[in-house]
């Protein structure tokens, strides 16, 4: 695959007008490097796929406002990975807290309706924002945090893809951060 700059100036103007199979000369052309760039920033290869993976959307959405005299086609699509890659840094600066005794009552398929009562005030609000996550997402991300499972393991338990699990954790854990901070708890 050709990674000079003119074929991939010429790709990434097509990616503008939504031609999905430049869009895919491009991202074969340019995804060896990139994700080479996300890993010497991220360091685990899942989060250099995440990174690889989220910046491409972007390439996909911005594409049609790439200005050539600004920069090299493949300096910009670095500098959305690279952004890409930092945001899941900051992201994992910012560990969601689990209440000991809501993650055990979790575990604990036996727990009764005064169990939770028992529950500190943000363990509650956690319990409260969790229920309001859709079944599957609730589920993976229950397998990754309660059971400790890796993303590839909730992956192959529930038969998805890998990229389709970490953007329902990511969007999940989004999600549980607004709604606690909602409710006074983040």
């Amino acid at each position: 695959m050709s990674s000079d700059p003119p074929q991939l100036l010429a790709w990434l103007a097509a990616t503008g007008r939504h031609d999905a199979a430049a869009f895919r000369l491009l991202y074969d052309a340019a995804a060896p490097k990139l994700f080479g760039f996300a890993l010497r920033i991220l360091h685990k290869k899942e989060l250099a796929e995440e990174a690889l993976q989220e910046g491409f959307v972007s390439i996909w959405h911005s594409a049609a406002s790439y200005q050539a005299g600004l920069s090299a086609p493949m300096t910009w699509m670095a500098a959305i990975v690279r952004n890409k890659a930092l945001d899941i840094l900051r992201r994992l600066d910012e560990p969601l807290e689990m209440d000991a005794d809501f993650m055990n009552m979790l575990a604990d398929s036996s727990a009764r309706p005064e169990d939770t009562l028992a529950l500190s005030a943000q363990a509650q609000a956690l319990a409260a924002c969790l229920s309001a996550l859709e079944g599957m997402h609730r589920q993976v991300i229950g397998l990754a945090f309660f059971h400790d499972l890796s993303h590839s393991e909730v992956a192959q338990r529930m038969s998805l893809p890998i990229g389709t699990v970490k953007t329902w954790i990511r969007r999940g854990l989004q999600r549980l951060k607004a709604c606690l901070a909602q409710r006074g708890q983040a």
